[in-house]
């Protein structure tokens, strides 16, 4: 295979949150409703937030800019057995991009306040995507390994220092 080129992403703003530190931070933004962030995204860019109040949920991509390095077997902070990185959401990846679908809940200038904060405080915002209800949820999924585990897993679970 021939070498594969690097891309250069662009950093469109900041998420500040209540997490200071990776551990016991909620593993998805679903155990994270009592967390609420905010995203300042760069002043020219803010006419691109037009219409988005009209959602009620967004995807938000982020650097994981506290991650260093990359593992391709890592244990998932949902299960105690090994996985390949790609059938995870760990943020030991390499390319250490997070994604978050969190519910909007004030748009103000080039600021989004949500709720569902997962991610820590300073996270470089890279993208943001409208969450699409009929084309965003899939009925029929299925979730391989996860498949196996209490539905309510990804609630409950908070993080810890493996991946720091």
């Amino acid at each position: 295979m021939k070498a594969l080129k690097n891309i250069e992403l662009k950093v469109i703003g900041k998420i500040s949150t209540p997490h200071k530190s990776i551990e016991n931070i909620p593993v998805q933004a679903v155990g994270g409703k009592e967390y609420t962030g905010v995203f300042e995204l760069v002043p020219e860019l803010a006419e691109g937030l037009r219409s988005l109040e009209g959602f009620s949920h967004m995807i938000l991509l982020f650097h994981l800019h506290k991650i260093k390095g990359y593992s391709l077997m890592v244990k998932p902070f949902m299960d105690d057995k090994l996985h390949g990185v790609f059938a995870t959401r760990s943020p030991k990846r390499p390319s250490p991009i997070g994604l978050s679908t969190v519910k909007i809940l004030k748009v103000e200038g080039n600021k989004v306040n949500f709720e569902g904060a997962d991610m820590l405080d300073g996270s470089p915002l890279i993208d943001i995507k409208p969450f699409f209800s009929s084309v965003d949820n899939v009925p029929d999924a299925i979730s391989g390994w996860l498949e196996t585990k209490d539905k309510n897993a990804a609630k409950n679970t908070r993080s810890d220092n493996r991946f720091a």
